[in-house]
């Protein structure tokens, strides 16, 4: 069995803590931001907000040519601090957000799949978390 590797990935928000996890975590929110380019979008999305919880979101190409849904179970839940989860294929996802006042710096570190090159993989991530900052700093 080959060795896990992991991909983190970071940005500031110039947003407060509490304003960024209701961004990150809501259903809603995610609807808006979850897409790694604008040809893509997110239509539906879930969120069983605790340890144990389920969470799903439907990402597809607006023209329809493809889609897929990304989803797992929360792990860890500490509001405004700290995510972690498993993915449906049993890789791991944690997520801090450390309160910097007026800003957020988000650290994701997750497991990379062995489909994809791993540059390829953390494009894809950083993008969506890019669109999330653009989001949460416009709203």
């Amino acid at each position: 069995m080959p060795d896990k590797s992991f991909i983190t990935i970071e940005t500031t928000v110039k947003a407060p803590a509490d304003k960024v996890w209701k961004y990150w975590t809501e259903p809603t929110h995610i609807m808006q931001w979850n897409n790694a380019s604008p040809d893509w979008h997110t239509p539906s999305a879930t969120s069983d907000l605790k340890a144990g919880g389920k969470f799903s979101s439907r990402m597809e190409a607006k023209d329809g040519s493809m889609g897929f849904d990304f989803g797992g179970t929360f792990t860890t839940v500490i509001p405004s601090k700290k995510l972690d989860y498993i993915l449906g294929d049993g890789r791991t996802v944690s997520i801090t957000f450390e309160d910097q006042g007026d800003k957020t710096h988000i650290t994701e570190t997750f497991e990379a799949e062995t489909q994809n090159a791993p540059e390829m993989q953390r494009q894809g991530w950083q993008s969506i978390l890019d669109n999330f900052k653009k989001y949460t700093e416009a709203h």
